[in-house]
């Protein structure tokens, strides 16, 4: 399955990003990385290279924001991933799909349609 879309998973609960490669492994998708920075993850989208990403807004502490800035830049569709209330998203990114934790297959499989047109 090669045509499989690649998607970044920027999350820094590990725990959370072993079942998000789970779910991507069930559903066909192809999994790109998992960072848990917001310095690897601005890399990785400076670089490019994968169709989506799924952005914990709260990485370590500190917001994703200039992740979410530089994935809108390049044209790379992503969902914001959210714990709960206290992430206000910017409002350049107030329209941007959002999955609510804790997450389920079937959250993951819609928004990934969504964003990526399945």
């Amino acid at each position: 399955m090669s045509d499989a879309k690649s998607i970044l998973i920027v999350e820094d609960e590990a725990m959370i990003g072993m079942m998000l490669e789970d779910y991507l492994d069930a559903l066909g998708y192809r999994l790109h990385a998992v960072v848990a920075t917001v310095d690897e993850a601005c890399a990785h989208a400076r670089e490019g290279g994968f169709d989506a990403a799924l952005v914990d807004c709260n990485l370590q502490g500190e917001k994703c924001w200039p992740v979410a800035d530089l994935l809108a830049q390049a044209d790379i569709p992503f969902i914001f991933a959210t714990g709960g209330m206290a992430d206000d998203l910017p409002s350049d990114h107030a329209d941007r799909p959002t999955l609510v934790k804790p997450f389920t297959i079937g959250a993951v499989e819609r928004a990934l349609g969504q964003v990526l047109g399945g």
